[in-house]
Protein backbone atom coordinates (compact mmCIF):
# COMPACT_ATOMS: atom_id res chain seq x y z
CA UNK A 1 0.00 0.00 0.00
CA UNK A 2 1.54 3.73 -0.79
CA UNK A 3 1.64 6.36 1.61
CA UNK A 4 -1.44 7.86 -0.41
CA UNK A 5 -3.64 4.92 0.15
CA UNK A 6 -2.64 4.31 3.50
CA UNK A 7 -3.78 7.52 4.53
CA UNK A 8 -6.94 7.57 2.91
CA UNK A 9 -7.49 4.02 4.94
CA UNK A 10 -6.43 5.54 7.86
CA UNK A 11 -8.62 8.40 7.77
CA UNK A 12 -11.58 6.52 6.57
CA UNK A 13 -11.11 4.16 9.57
CA UNK A 14 -11.93 6.72 11.72
CA UNK A 15 -14.89 7.44 10.27
CA UNK A 16 -18.98 5.83 10.07
CA UNK A 17 -20.45 6.58 6.57
CA UNK A 18 -24.51 5.62 5.73
CA UNK A 19 -25.09 4.59 2.18
CA UNK A 20 -28.37 4.63 1.06
CA UNK A 21 -29.78 3.47 -2.23
CA UNK A 22 -31.93 1.13 -3.26
CA UNK A 23 -30.37 -1.00 -5.85
CA UNK A 24 -28.71 -3.78 -3.97
CA UNK A 25 -25.66 -4.00 -5.96
CA UNK A 26 -24.73 -0.23 -6.14
CA UNK A 27 -25.36 -0.81 -2.01
CA UNK A 28 -23.21 -4.03 -1.73
CA UNK A 29 -20.71 -2.10 -4.38
CA UNK A 30 -20.35 0.81 -2.38
CA UNK A 31 -19.58 -1.15 0.45
CA UNK A 32 -16.95 -3.00 -0.83
CA UNK A 33 -15.31 -0.44 -2.19
CA UNK A 34 -14.98 1.38 0.68
CA UNK A 35 -14.43 -1.34 3.13
CA UNK A 36 -11.31 -1.83 0.74
CA UNK A 37 -10.23 1.23 1.08
CA UNK A 38 -9.91 1.25 4.99
CA UNK A 39 -13.54 2.16 6.13
CA UNK A 40 -13.84 1.11 9.46
CA UNK A 41 -18.01 1.45 9.81
CA UNK A 42 -20.36 1.01 6.52
CA UNK A 43 -24.08 0.93 7.76
CA UNK A 44 -26.65 0.05 3.86
CA UNK A 45 -29.89 1.71 3.80
CA UNK A 46 -32.35 0.49 0.97
CA UNK A 47 -34.49 3.42 1.87
CA UNK A 48 -34.56 6.85 2.73
CA UNK A 49 -37.12 6.51 5.77
CA UNK A 50 -34.94 3.68 6.84
CA UNK A 51 -32.23 6.33 7.70
CA UNK A 52 -34.17 8.94 9.20
CA UNK A 53 -35.76 6.04 11.58
CA UNK A 54 -32.61 5.72 12.73
CA UNK A 55 -31.30 9.50 12.93
CA UNK A 56 -34.27 9.72 15.09
CA UNK A 57 -33.29 7.03 17.10
CA UNK A 58 -30.14 9.19 17.80
CA UNK A 59 -28.29 7.32 15.34
CA UNK A 60 -25.85 10.27 13.07
CA UNK A 61 -23.23 9.77 11.02
CA UNK A 62 -19.69 11.12 9.23
CA UNK A 63 -20.47 10.85 5.62
CA UNK A 64 -24.11 10.44 4.03
CA UNK A 65 -23.91 8.68 0.43
CA UNK A 66 -27.69 9.18 -1.14
CA UNK A 67 -29.08 8.41 -4.62
CA UNK A 68 -31.58 10.75 -5.82
CA UNK A 69 -34.39 8.28 -6.98
CA UNK A 70 -35.45 6.65 -4.03
CA UNK A 71 -38.46 4.16 -3.09
CA UNK A 72 -40.29 6.41 -0.79
CA UNK A 73 -39.15 9.46 -0.31
CA UNK A 74 -37.73 12.33 -2.80
CA UNK A 75 -33.94 12.44 -2.77
CA UNK A 76 -33.69 16.20 -2.42
CA UNK A 77 -36.13 16.02 0.46
CA UNK A 78 -34.00 13.67 2.27
CA UNK A 79 -31.39 15.96 2.02
CA UNK A 80 -33.44 18.53 3.55
CA UNK A 81 -34.16 16.33 6.35
CA UNK A 82 -30.79 15.00 6.83
CA UNK A 83 -29.77 18.75 7.11
CA UNK A 84 -32.66 19.31 9.98
CA UNK A 85 -31.32 16.80 12.07
CA UNK A 86 -28.12 17.22 11.83
CA UNK A 87 -26.73 20.23 10.43
CA UNK A 88 -23.16 19.52 10.04
CA UNK A 89 -24.22 16.47 7.61
CA UNK A 90 -21.77 15.77 5.20
CA UNK A 91 -23.09 14.29 2.25
CA UNK A 92 -22.18 12.73 -1.37
CA UNK A 93 -24.62 12.35 -4.14
CA UNK A 94 -24.48 9.53 -6.38
CA UNK A 95 -26.77 9.59 -8.93
CA UNK A 96 -27.88 8.94 -13.08
CA UNK A 97 -28.93 12.61 -13.44
CA UNK A 98 -26.71 14.38 -15.27
CA UNK A 99 -29.22 17.60 -16.30
CA UNK A 100 -28.09 20.74 -14.98
CA UNK A 101 -31.19 21.95 -13.59
CA UNK A 102 -30.56 18.67 -11.41
CA UNK A 103 -26.99 19.63 -10.20
CA UNK A 104 -27.86 23.73 -9.43
CA UNK A 105 -30.50 22.14 -7.13
CA UNK A 106 -27.71 19.82 -5.76
CA UNK A 107 -25.72 23.47 -5.28
CA UNK A 108 -28.13 25.35 -3.84
CA UNK A 109 -28.80 22.62 -0.64
CA UNK A 110 -24.71 22.86 -0.32
CA UNK A 111 -23.72 19.10 -0.71
CA UNK A 112 -20.89 17.97 -0.33
CA UNK A 113 -19.79 16.25 -3.57
CA UNK A 114 -21.73 15.09 -6.61
CA UNK A 115 -20.62 11.76 -8.20
CA UNK A 116 -22.38 10.12 -11.45
CA UNK A 117 -22.94 6.67 -11.12
CA UNK A 118 -20.79 6.27 -14.55
CA UNK A 119 -17.76 7.66 -12.68
CA UNK A 120 -14.75 5.39 -11.87
CA UNK A 121 -15.94 3.09 -8.40
CA UNK A 122 -12.54 4.75 -6.67
CA UNK A 123 -13.68 7.65 -6.94
CA UNK A 124 -16.15 7.57 -3.87
CA UNK A 125 -13.27 7.55 -1.98
CA UNK A 126 -11.38 10.42 -3.59
CA UNK A 127 -14.68 12.48 -2.42
CA UNK A 128 -14.18 11.40 1.21
CA UNK A 129 -10.84 12.12 1.10
CA UNK A 130 -11.35 15.53 0.20
CA UNK A 131 -14.50 16.28 2.06
CA UNK A 132 -12.01 15.53 4.87
CA UNK A 133 -9.60 18.29 4.14
CA UNK A 134 -12.58 20.92 4.08
CA UNK A 135 -13.31 20.44 0.12
CA UNK A 136 -16.14 19.95 -2.25
CA UNK A 137 -15.72 17.50 -4.22
CA UNK A 138 -17.47 17.09 -8.09
CA UNK A 139 -16.20 14.32 -10.30
CA UNK A 140 -15.04 15.75 -13.80
CA UNK A 141 -17.92 15.58 -15.82
CA UNK A 142 -20.35 17.57 -12.85
CA UNK A 143 -17.10 19.73 -12.87
CA UNK A 144 -16.87 20.53 -16.58
CA UNK A 145 -20.95 21.11 -16.24
CA UNK A 146 -20.59 23.62 -13.54
CA UNK A 147 -18.10 25.32 -15.11
CA UNK A 148 -19.69 25.98 -18.81
CA UNK A 149 -23.18 26.93 -16.09
CA UNK A 150 -20.71 29.73 -14.91
CA UNK A 151 -20.25 31.82 -18.15
CA UNK A 152 -22.01 34.46 -16.96
CA UNK A 153 -22.19 36.19 -20.39
CA UNK A 154 -24.83 33.95 -22.15
CA UNK A 155 -27.00 34.10 -18.55
CA UNK A 156 -30.05 35.70 -18.83
CA UNK A 157 -30.89 38.76 -16.38
CA UNK A 158 -33.32 38.16 -13.20
CA UNK A 159 -35.86 39.98 -15.25
CA UNK A 160 -35.05 37.91 -18.65
CA UNK A 161 -35.88 34.70 -16.41
CA UNK A 162 -38.70 35.92 -14.99
CA UNK A 163 -40.36 36.66 -18.36
CA UNK A 164 -39.22 33.13 -19.60
CA UNK A 165 -40.48 31.92 -16.66
CA UNK A 166 -44.14 33.78 -16.97
CA UNK A 167 -43.43 32.35 -21.09
CA UNK A 168 -43.30 29.14 -19.63
CA UNK A 169 -46.35 29.24 -18.04
CA UNK A 170 -48.33 30.09 -21.65
CA UNK A 171 -48.41 33.88 -20.47
CA UNK A 172 -49.03 36.42 -23.52
CA UNK A 173 -46.56 39.61 -23.62
CA UNK A 174 -49.13 41.58 -23.18
CA UNK A 175 -50.11 39.61 -19.42
CA UNK A 176 -46.39 39.57 -18.99
CA UNK A 177 -46.13 43.42 -19.43
CA UNK A 178 -49.25 44.08 -17.46
CA UNK A 179 -47.71 41.64 -14.15
CA UNK A 180 -44.37 43.25 -14.30
CA UNK A 181 -45.57 46.81 -14.36
CA UNK A 182 -43.41 47.42 -17.74
CA UNK A 183 -44.61 48.22 -21.32
CA UNK A 184 -45.09 45.85 -24.10
CA UNK A 185 -41.68 46.97 -26.15
CA UNK A 186 -39.57 46.09 -22.81
CA UNK A 187 -41.27 42.85 -22.69
CA UNK A 188 -40.61 42.18 -26.31
CA UNK A 189 -37.01 43.33 -25.86
CA UNK A 190 -36.39 40.42 -22.93
CA UNK A 191 -38.03 37.64 -25.07
CA UNK A 192 -35.16 38.91 -27.73
CA UNK A 193 -32.79 38.66 -25.54
CA UNK A 194 -33.77 34.66 -24.42
CA UNK A 195 -34.28 33.45 -27.72
CA UNK A 196 -30.58 35.16 -28.30
CA UNK A 197 -28.88 33.62 -25.59
CA UNK A 198 -30.50 30.53 -25.44
CA UNK A 199 -30.24 29.98 -29.08
CA UNK A 200 -33.68 29.33 -29.50
CA UNK A 201 -36.13 29.68 -33.02
CA UNK A 202 -39.71 29.37 -31.54
CA UNK A 203 -41.43 29.47 -28.15
CA UNK A 204 -41.24 25.48 -28.01
CA UNK A 205 -37.74 25.15 -28.44
CA UNK A 206 -36.89 28.04 -25.73
CA UNK A 207 -38.62 25.99 -23.15
CA UNK A 208 -36.63 23.15 -24.47
CA UNK A 209 -33.61 25.01 -24.18
CA UNK A 210 -33.75 26.74 -20.99
CA UNK A 211 -34.68 23.30 -19.57
CA UNK A 212 -31.79 21.90 -20.62
CA UNK A 213 -29.55 24.64 -19.29
CA UNK A 214 -31.25 23.92 -15.96
CA UNK A 215 -33.50 27.59 -15.94
CA UNK A 216 -36.61 25.54 -15.78
CA UNK A 217 -37.43 22.01 -14.21
CA UNK A 218 -38.04 18.99 -16.15
CA UNK A 219 -41.62 19.74 -15.92
CA UNK A 220 -41.25 23.51 -17.04
CA UNK A 221 -41.59 25.07 -14.22
CA UNK A 222 -39.49 27.94 -12.13
CA UNK A 223 -36.66 25.75 -10.20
Amino acid sequence: MNEKAASEASDLAQVSIAVVDDHDLIREGLNTILTNHGAGHVEKFSSAMGLVSEMDAGRFFDFYILDLELPDLDGFVLIEMIRARDSQARIIVSTLHDELWTLRKLLARDVNAIIYKSSDGDEIVSALSEILKGHKYYCSEVATAIQAASDNSLHPTARELEVLYKIAQGKTSREIAASMFVTDNTVEAHRKALFTKLGAVNVVDLIIKAIAKGYLDKNGERR
